[in-house]
């Protein structure tokens, strides 16, 4: 009986070992602290562990695992399994994508961004640029077009953003610089300090920003219709590790997706309804800008700033033309079948 009782004990430990070891555990690098932006990682980590019964868990850190601006080469060295990224961050690493940056390209709303990016994340010049850092495209982080908060009196026509420095990335960056503007790069996770600071005027941000970081508590004023672009902020995983994935967590994780991405949908446009009450409720002047001024703005600031992207990019050996009509088709069909 002893005898039996141990070789019981001695299964059952083993068994024990065997679960352990069958687990996947995975850690995901984003930045800040649970916002609007990272919705749609929670989700699919709640959403595959359901699915695998808790064999397969993915940990969220912000800022735990790496900086932001550092997120792309963790993935590459695997630091960890999964990070969030914005292409503005560092475009000499994902020039490809630098396309949906690209200022006044037309995208009204977050399923034509989805769409948009969807289109040139399934790119072969996308594939193989990420690859060069170990990492696949999972999916992106659909951010409305940005628009500025500012301190002082509102600029509110393009003769006042001449020396204006702004909080702007990427091509975003560039827009407000053919205007005049003076962009730096600090990070999301600075941009008040420098608000706050005087370091910068403005920010430029999606709405959500505004609210996790603090800079709609510094402002007076708010453009609400610029809508000069926006930033492209992927969500990748590192290759090998989801290679080692086993068939069943593989198609945990792919088939996750969508729906992480519609709950990330359904809580922004919750946000965006209720945006207008929360600069009520700061005392934030709206600033609408007339069609002149927009019309004004894109001429200087979207067809120089396409074209140069373009003969950078087929300089470089990146199919810039083909990438940039790849969006504008992609909004075509999207709005055809709506």
């Amino acid at each position: 009986m002893k005898n039996l009782m141990n070789g019981a004990a001695v299964c059952a430990i083993s068994f024990a070992f065997a679960s352990q070891a069958a687990a996947t555990e995975w850690n995901a690098s984003v930045w800040g602290k649970r916002r609007a932006f990272t919705e749609h990682v929670e989700k699919i980590a709640e959403l595959v562990s359901e699915k695998t019964g808790g064999e397969f868990t993915i940990n969220v850190s912000y800022g735990g695992l790496s900086k932001n601006t550092d997120n792309l080469d963790g993935i590459s060295i695997g630091a960890f399994e999964m990070a969030q990224f914005c292409a503005g961050y560092h475009a000499d690493k994902n020039r490809a994508i630098t396309v949906l940056e690209l200022p006044f390209l037309g995208v009204d709303n977050l399923k034509e961004e989805v769409a948009v990016s969807r289109a040139v994340y399934a790119h072969p010049a996308v594939a193989k640029e990420m690859a060069q850092w170990n990492a696949r495209m999972l999916m992106t982080s659909p951010m409305p077009q940005y628009n500025l908060v500012g301190t002082g009196e509102p600029r509110d026509t393009l003769a006042k953003f001449e020396g204006m420095r702004v909080r702007a990335t990427g091509g975003l960056g560039k827009a407000f610089e053919a205007v005049g503007g003076v962009p730096t790069s600090v990070t999301s996770s600075e941009a008040y300090n420098a608000m706050e600071s005087g370091v910068v005027d403005t920010v430029a941000f999606a709405q959500h920003a505004h609210l996790s970081f603090g800079t709609i508590n510094k402002a007076d004023w708010w453009t609400a219709n610029l809508n000069p672009g926006t930033v492209n902020c992927p969500v990748v995983v590192n290759i090998d590790a989801y290679d080692a994935l086993s068939d069943a967590e593989k198609t945990a994780l792919d088939s996750s997706v969508d729906e992480a991405l519609d709950h990330y949908l359904a809580n922004y446009d919750e946000l965006l309804e209720r945006w207008d009450s929360v600069l009520a409720e700061k005392g934030v002047k709206k600033v609408m800008f007339t069609p002149e001024v927009i019309a004004e703005f894109k001429a200087k600031a979207a067809d120089p700033a396409r074209e140069e992207w373009i003969k950078d990019m087929e300089a470089q050996g990146i199919p810039g033309q083909e990438l940039y009509d790849l969006v504008m088709t992609t909004l075509e069909k999207e709005r055809a079948s709506n």
